[in-house]
């Protein structure tokens, strides 16, 4: 029992250091809604991400074969790897255009097309599919128990559905930080294109110079906020 607790602790903390990518495409994403309609597509978003997740986790038990050869020495993990990092690459290059263009504030939120909601809770799990390959290849490598990966996937959403929130409404307020979340989604799309292709790239090299940049993205801030302050 000791070692299935340990277990799940782990799977827990990897589902959380791997959901910073879902928190991020959920800011990015809901902000193009109303905000009345925000949290509404967080939860209905990370939920149904949620059943699609465990559903896969099944699928992946059942179907050891993911990860062989299918066409040009690529598996099935492999071509939706690729297929989900150009379409990450896609959004993230035509949401920074919107953000830098003005389009949104041009467009109004209450001139949104009438599928919005329907079309972004879809891009939402999409996504989450394409994020969670290798956590879920990975969870099931780590133990068969079926019920130990789906406790982890369960309480981990809880806690990113917890946080997506604040961190959410913290990068909408402040557009050099959305347009920064959104060029760690550039390069997050260019590494799972590149782990599509087999070229594996070290999770260091793009968390750490994610950090540096968030450094000092908040420093800028702070001087700002005290510049203000002294003004004033």
């Amino acid at each position: 029992m000791a070692d299935a607790l340990g277990l799940l602790v782990l799977l827990i903390g990897l589902e959380l250091v791997l959901g910073v990518d879902n928190v991020l495409v959920i800011a990015i994403f809901v902000g193009r809604l109303p905000e009345t309609q925000r949290q509404k597509a967080r939860i209905v978003g990370l939920s149904l991400a949620m059943v699609a997740r465990i559903i896969m986790l099944a699928v992946v038990v059942a179907l050891t074969g993911l990860t062989r050869p299918v066409a040009a020495n690529l598996s099935v993990r492999d071509l939706i790897l690729i297929a989900g990092g150009l379409f990450l690459l896609y959004k993230a290059v035509r949401e920074i255009h919107h953000t830098v263009e003005f389009r949104d504030e041009d467009q109004g939120p209450g001139r949104k097309a009438p599928g919005a909601f329907a079309s972004i809770i879809a891009q939402i799990v999409l996504l989450d599919i394409v994020f969670s390959i290798d956590s879920v290849i990975t969870a099931v490598g780590l133990t068969q128990h079926l019920w130990i990966i789906v406790s982890a996937v369960v309480l981990s959403f809880i806690g990113i559905l917890f946080f997506s929130r604040p961190i959410g409404d913290f990068i909408l307020r402040h557009p050099a930080l959305k347009i920064l979340a959104l060029s760690f989604l550039i390069t997050i799309g260019v590494t799972i294109f590149m782990e599509g292709l087999h070229k594996h790239v070290p999770k260091a090299y793009i968390y750490l110079p994610m950090g540096f940049a968030l450094m000092v993205e908040m420093l800028q801030m702070r001087y700002e906020h005290n510049r203000r302050g002294k003004r004033a």
